[in-house]
């Protein structure tokens, strides 16, 4: 008896399966019945472990629903042909599983476990200057990097061979790789990042970025040189205004003294006239008198 019974439930109900779909953020994507026309049946679509009834057809009438915290305002759409459920502008809120009931004389079930991805951005490349060589040398380091990035692999490639790559799971994370290249080989690295659905990459220009290093470090050096020779400079000039200022005030203190011993001898030869002037008068005036 019970064997029948595991039969009967059996023949009422059967397991369609589980598909996974990945979408980009944004978009829109449609879960399909893979039912023709659904006539008669009643069909039920719920969300995540809890089961939140989203959408349903039940005696030729279809319903929409917003589940509790209402992220799916505005974004479902119920084919009334084939039951087929379409979220649109979909984000990682709507990530998880979605599970489809079809019930005519037998219920079939159909599971659905979206992933959402989000839009990549382009890796970022540039040089490591910590580790900037000599415009001599024939490497030179390379840093491939991108920011709040989750459920991606950042890779480096030298043609179509895999160099070095690094994975996370997580959501907001920020990854760098780094990559030391030869100066000689132009435009052959590539660093890609990836999750299952899309894509970036981005080619280094070896020569910008390798000859951006050493010009920097050359720059560094010249302006050290620059600097130096201007402080020499000043401490020569200062020294020479210097030397300058206290010739002046030598100069300047001699001058005075000179004029003074030219007054000075000047009044005493006019206090010697005025006295042979004298001499002279009264001489002519005893002259006269004999």
């Amino acid at each position: 008896m019970f064997h029948m019974f595991v039969l009967f439930c059996l023949s009422r109900w059967s397991l369609i399966g589980v598909f996974g779909v990945s979408v980009m953020e944004g978009d829109s994507v449609t879960l399909n019945t893979d039912v023709t026309e659904i006539r008669e049946d009643d069909i039920t679509w719920t969300f995540g472990a809890e089961k939140y009834l989203i959408a349903k057809k039940k005696k030729q009438i279809f319903s929409i629903y917003n589940d509790t915290d209402g992220r799916f305002r505005d974004r479902l759409k119920l084919d009334h042909q084939t039951g087929s459920l379409t979220i649109t502008n979909i984000t990682t809120e709507h990530e998880g599983h979605y599970e489809l009931q079809i019930r005519t004389q037998q219920t079939r079930s159909k599971t659905f476990n979206v992933s959402v991805y989000v839009r990549l951005p382009v890796p970022v490349i540039s040089s490591n200057s910590s580790q900037c060589s000599s415009s001599s040398s024939s490497n030179c380091s390379l840093v491939c990097s991108v920011l709040n990035v989750g459920h991606v692999t950042l890779s480096w490639y030298k043609r179509n061979s895999l160099l070095s790559s690094i994975s996370v799971s997580d959501l907001s994370i920020s990854l760098s790789l780094p990559l030391e290249v030869e100066n000689q080989d132009k435009n052959t690295y590539s660093c890609v990042l990836n999750n299952p659905i899309s894509n970036q990459t981005r080619h280094p220009n070896i020569t910008q970025l390798c000859h951006t290093c050493a010009v920097s470090v050359s720059l560094i050096v010249s302006l050290i040189s620059a600097g130096s020779l201007l402080i020499v400079a000043g401490f020569g000039i200062f020294c020479i205004c210097r030397k300058c200022t206290k010739i002046y005030k030598e100069n300047e203190t001699r001058a005075e003294e000179v004029t003074y011993a030219e007054t000075t001898f000047y009044k005493r030869n006019t206090q010697e006239s005025k006295a042979e002037e004298v001499d002279c008068v009264d001489y002519a005036s005893i002259t006269m008198r004999r």
